[in-house]
């Protein structure tokens, strides 16, 4: 998600924060600390209302990771790839593979709103056992109030609209009943939209009557508007590319260099030719061994590129995408996500290169697709 940075690691996989988080625990902690707990424990000094708002802000920081976390355990027991997890003002969100079954879905789906929900019941019984034991007070508040947090996260990831968890569950049901995928991407994403635009507008609402949280409200909307349209198009690019196979999108043949030639040579012999700003590399056998970005070569010192050999500038094989012709290429663009091997993707049979794909190759079928043509033949060249 654009607008977020890399803090850790969690269950080894990727851990992000967006901004809008610590701005949404500030803004939680300082209600917490200024009005909740002076009006449920009123008496106690400031210093024990702000040491105890900045507890519950990170306990409900750390119930938000176990979330997402629960998503990830979830997808990666059924298989399903696991690229990052993103927390951000709705609680989070899981970047992982395309589950391969509608049970699949709903279950990876599901896991995270019901985790808020034991979490919430479980701080909310803590809650009240703290106060049988040693009366109301600052602990029994907070536990009271992360409790009821956490309820609140986990009904309203369950909304029927997507990036929630309950647009996700839409989704798995509808791909149920239909057996389309896409179809059913599209109508979440659509529920996610409308969701977004009605947050938007009884944020701004309350917002002309005086509520400043009106505006934070109307943000979130923002945020579900921008990633459910987002969705809406990759169903719309995964229907476009419904059978079409590796072969029918790659350039063949394409301009591709020794990679031992030093960078003056590879640029003169190879870059200068090429029709495509990444060429692959062979080694000694005529293997394909990476791909070298136009990028790179310019950021060689013009002194060093007579020297400097083109495979030390390069990216290796095994962080690229490598794929059969016959695969279907909505599969491989999975694979070739951020967090993957990325674009372009090289086409290799038994080890040898047949040609490549690039986002220009994709946006072509999309555009014939736009056009009625559902199938695009294989190229000996492009234009």
């Amino acid at each position: 998600m654009n607008g977020s940075v890399r803090v850790g690691r969690v269950l080894g996989v990727p851990l992000r924060m967006h901004w809008s988080v610590p701005v949404l625990i500030v803004l939680l902690a300082y209600g917490l600390g200024h009005e909740t707990l002076p009006a449920w424990t009123p008496g106690r000094t400031s210093a024990v209302y702000a040491f105890a708002s900045i507890v519950g802000a990170v306990l409900l920081m750390g119930s938000l990771l176990l979330h997402e976390a629960a998503h990830a355990v979830a997808a990666r027991r059924k298989g399903v790839s696991v690229e990052d997890v993103t927390l951000w003002a709705l609680g989070g969100m899981t970047k992982m593979g395309r589950p391969r079954t509608a049970g699949v879905a709903f279950w990876v789906a599901v896991i995270g709103p019901l985790t808020s929900l034991v979490i919430g019941g479980v701080a909310v019984g803590a809650g009240v056992g703290v106060h049988a034991l040693t009366g109301w007070g600052v602990p029994t508040a907070v536990l009271i109030w992360l409790g009821w947090a956490n309820l609140l996260l986990g009904v309203f990831n369950l909304l029927p609209a997507a990036p929630l968890d309950g647009g996700r569950v839409v989704q798995a049901v509808v791909w149920w009943r239909t057996g389309d995928r896409d179809r059913a991407e599209r109508a979440a994403g659509r529920s996610g939209q409308v969701l977004g635009v009605l947050l938007i507008a009884a944020g701004w609402i309350s917002f002309l009557r005086g509520n400043t949280g009106g505006l934070w409200l109307s943000l979130i909307g923002l945020f579900m508007v921008i990633i459910a349209n987002a969705e809406r198009q990759r169903a719309g690019v995964n229907t476009a590319l419904r059978g079409v196979r590796v072969a029918d999108a790659m350039t063949a043949p394409v301009a591709a260099g020794a990679d031992w030639l030093t960078v003056g040579r590879f640029i003169d012999d190879v870059a200068a030719h090429a029709r495509h700003s990444v060429m692959p590399l062979l080694d000694f056998e005529g293997r394909p061994s990476g791909v070298v970005q136009l990028r790179a070569l310019a950021a060689v010192p013009a002194e060093a590129r007579e020297t400097q050999r083109v495979r030390d500038v390069a990216i290796p094989l095994a962080r690229c995408t490598v794929a059969d012709s016959g695969e279907l290429l909505s599969e491989v663009l999975e694979r070739a996500r951020p967090g993957g091997g990325g674009m372009p993707v090289l086409v290799v049979d038994h080890g040898q290169l047949e040609g490549i794909v690039t986002m220009h190759d994709v946006q072509r079928l999309f555009q014939l697709h736009g056009l009625g043509i559902t199938t695009a033949p294989p190229e000996s060249s492009r234009p």
